[in-house]
């Protein structure tokens, strides 16, 4: 039971409305898979070389050696680095892969069909996670639930500030038009449910198999649990 009834959900996806194996198991490999091969396609793409050129930039190596910028990027997938050009470089290859059917955005029924009660009910439903915005629509709008983007009014990834920072939920809530206090927080990593409960949201960790549980923050094993009204 939360305390009192909020306004806005904000979810965070990787082990809170999907699983994190299929990050790990399906995303992350299919885009290590095909990253040489779409560099050397779309690499001269003016969007794509922006974003070669920056992680080229943070991984200190020469802005025309794509081998190396392939190596620097592989090497941040298998590191699981949150670091934005990458993030937006695999969503781009996701899009790719869920246009052709390769890929099926993985949600918890459990999440779906509470997320479209929220919706119906009038709260407000927003997204952050570390993967980019782009790759966010895409897991969600070809998800094995179907089409569930007209349900969110918002997305937010690590270009608003990283997902352990106060400051980054100050500014989703100002985003959102709403004060901390009347929105919540899913989440299953308690770094980040810590950061948004001192920015004054309230918090619920969703404890599925193998999240590490957090005693100070409300607890569900799945979205049923949650009592929001």
């Amino acid at each position: 039971m939360i305390a009192a009834r909020v306004r806005a959900v904000l979810t965070d996806i990787e082990g809170t409305t999907g699983s994190i194996a299929f990050v790990r198991d399906v995303l992350f490999p299919y885009a290590d898979t095909h990253l040489r091969a779409f560099v050397a396609t779309e690499g001269g793409r003016p969007e794509v070389r922006a974003l070669l050129d920056e992680a080229a930039a943070i991984a200190e190596v020469d802005p025309h050696d794509d081998d190396a910028i392939v190596g620097a990027l592989r090497a941040w997938i298998a590191a699981d680095k949150k670091i934005t050009p990458l993030k937006a470089l695999q969503g781009l290859i996701w899009e790719n892969g869920y246009k052709r059917g390769e890929l099926r955005g993985h949600v918890y029924h459990d999440a779906a069909n509470a997320l479209k009660r929220w919706f119906e009910s009038g709260i407000i439903l927003a997204v952050y996670s570390s993967g980019s915005v782009a790759a966010q629509k895409l897991l969600f709008g070809h998800s094995i639930d179907g089409d569930l983007t007209p349900l969110f009014s918002a997305y937010f990834d690590t270009t608003i500030g990283a997902k352990s920072d106060s400051s980054s939920y100050e500014r989703i809530a100002e985003a959102l038009g709403l004060d901390p206090g009347d929105g919540i927080f899913l989440s299953d990593v308690g770094a980040e449910l810590d950061a948004a409960h001192f920015a004054g949201w309230k918090t619920a960790q969703i404890v599925r198999p193998g999240t590490i549980g957090c005693a100070h923050h409300h607890r569900a094993v799945d979205f049923d649990q949650l009592d929001l009204s």
